[in-house]
């Protein structure tokens, strides 16, 4: 059967080159595409007016358009937050309908995986960029070492989106390119990994004074705190019996120290209210989590409450945020790490001609033959602007080529799949290298 209808929800930032790829390639496969968002201007907005292309708006939430508009379809991208993904892929299995999202496979999703295989349908997940170019990337490494007989002991792999080198202009040296609740809200729960065979746990309240250093060429140091759980990529990848493996995420040297204060202090909660939140100032937000004293200024509380505010260039971090401002951060029932949010996304959204920068690498160590080997990939690149942002290209673009391989006919995979087999990883990493997204490779005998 011919595929030629796409349906695509939500067009928010990580779509545009989504969108753009698909319909570039309209013309030559006789593709429609329907982008749906809450916002009918934001859809139309992507589709630029192409004729291959319509924009409607569209509501999640109403069930009867979510129906007609997967029965037009021949297969669905959702773009909605996560926690939309089962309402789409749940209709979808219901009408026989394949879908594609470059989100994590969740409980909900993996629920789904018989019914969708018996009804031929593929619920393809995790194509974006983390998770998505770092399991193809890490996939083609570890089949790699083993086709030549080599045996796994150890795979370190770190991810990071950052702001490019020539528009870092802030102490920080950090801007949002993705989701700010998501920065604001990462690390929490307990870290769990794998280091030379031994478990090891980190508390949230301890994560960000356990980082590590990694030097990255050209871009020089940055260090890494580590991501929640790293073990289940263990059966993922099929390494069950590796000594280490850690997952983490990339900041510019001082990052972490600095976002500590906020975490000690317990400004990053998200799980409760705080009264008269609409009325606090930024001032009066950090003194709500100080001692009461009527003599020392907020200053003076937080350095003694806090010692690493002691530090310099901590302190002048957190005075550029504007912390100790006496102005208004303007949210009703809102909670600390929502206020939080708000007042970073004021210093740290990017500007108009800004550029971001995703980094990426994987280091793997090895036995073959007797001998020990270390294997460093390395993904870097830049943005071209705002819009078609580093971020945008590596988290839409696999998705898109996912797509084009699933309406061709080119997989067969059904219920739910993660990008993990040589047949669906090789096509897409090889196509992106055609974008710019390409990694490079190195490797040293130990």
């Amino acid at each position: 059967m011919q595929m030629s209808r796409i349906l695509i929800l939500g067009a928010g930032l990580s779509s545009t080159n989504l969108i753009e790829y698909l319909l570039g390639n309209a013309p030559a496969y006789g593709w429609t595409i329907r982008i749906g968002d809450l916002s009918l201007e934001a859809a139309a907005g992507k589709l630029g007016g192409n004729p291959n292309g319509q924009a409607f708006k569209f509501d999640i939430f109403n069930a009867e358009q979510l129906s007609a508009e997967v029965a037009w379809a021949d297969v669905a991208i959702s773009m909605l937050p996560a926690f939309m993904h089962p309402v789409v892929a749940k209709e979808c299995v219901r009408q026989g309908k394949h879908l594609l999202t470059a989100s994590y496979v969740s409980d909900a999703m993996k629920s789904l995986h018989d019914e969708a295989r018996q009804k031929g349908v593929a619920l393809m997940n995790e194509l974006g960029v983390d998770p998505g170019i770092d399991h193809m990337s890490a996939m083609r490494m570890i089949d790699g070492i083993r086709n030549k007989g080599g045996k796994i002991t150890g795979f370190i792999s770190n991810t990071g989106g950052l702001i490019a080198p020539e528009c870092d202009n802030n102490p920080w040296n950090y801007k949002f390119t993705w989701n700010p609740r998501n920065v604001v809200l990462a690390g929490q729960g307990v870290t769990h990994f794998l280091e030379n065979g031994e478990h090891k746990y980190i508390p949230y309240h301890r994560l960000y004074s356990n980082i590590r250093t990694y030097n990255i060429p050209p871009y020089g140091e940055f260090e890494m705190y580590p991501n929640r759980d790293s073990l289940k990529y263990r059966e993922i990848y099929g390494i069950n019996d590796i000594q280490t493996i850690i997952r983490g995420t990339l900041r510019r040297s001082g990052y972490s120290k600095a976002w500590d204060v906020f975490v000690q202090l317990g400004m990053t909660d998200d799980t409760y209210k705080m009264e008269g939140s609409e009325m606090l100032t930024k001032r009066e937000f950090l003194n709500s989590f100080l001692p009461y004293n009527p003599t020392e200024t907020v200053e003076e509380k937080l350095q003694r409450v806090i010692p690493a505010a002691q530090d310099k260039i901590i302190f002048n971090k957190l005075k550029w945020l504007g912390i100790f401002d006496n102005e208004l951060i303007g949210m009703a029932n809102a909670s600390p790490a929502q206020l939080l949010q708000r007042i970073m996304e004021e210093k740290l959204g990017l500007e108009p001609n800004d550029k971001d920068i995703l980094i990426m690498q994987h280091i793997f160590d090895y036995e073959l033959d007797g001998k020990k080997f270390q294997k460093k990939s390395t993904l870097t690149l830049v943005g071209e602007d705002t819009v078609h942002t580093a971020m945008a290209k590596t988290v839409g673009t696999p998705l898109a080529i996912a797509a084009k391989m699933l309406m061709t006919g080119q997989v067969n995979d059904r219920g739910v799949v993660m990008p993990i087999k040589p047949h669906l990883y090789n096509p897409i990493l090889n196509e992106l290298e055609e974008y710019g997204v390409k990694f490079v490779e190195e490797e040293r005998q130990l």
